[in-house]
């Protein structure tokens, strides 16, 4: 299944054609095409799907979804064991 996740944009590529940026899902991150969205900036929300940021969202919405999304498990089936990995890190270094 392919989901649209909503994620932070970390960082924008303007050299890149097409725009591009790196998105954190909740701490896996991957590459995401941006032209859908040129004026979007470092730290504002977008969802993206099958690679393409198609809407901006806000914080609160994005936490919302990703945590529902996670206790579907929903996050697993889209990410694998990437996103099983990043979520064991977070919450080693929450408890710290």
């Amino acid at each position: 299944m392919c989901l649209a996740v909503p994620g932070k944009v970390v960082s924008i590529d303007h050299r890149a054609d097409p725009l591009t940026g790196m998105i954190d899902f909740g701490g896996v991150h991957k590459q995401a095409c941006l032209e859908y969205l040129p004026d979007v900036r470092v730290g504002e929300y977008v969802i993206v799907h099958v690679g393409f940021a198609l809407q901006r969202l806000d914080e609160a919405s994005a936490r919302a979804s990703l945590e529902l999304f996670e206790q579907l498990g929903l996050l697993e089936e889209e990410f694998g064991d990437a996103w099983e990995q990043a979520a064991r890190q977070e919450s080693g270094s929450e408890a710290r």
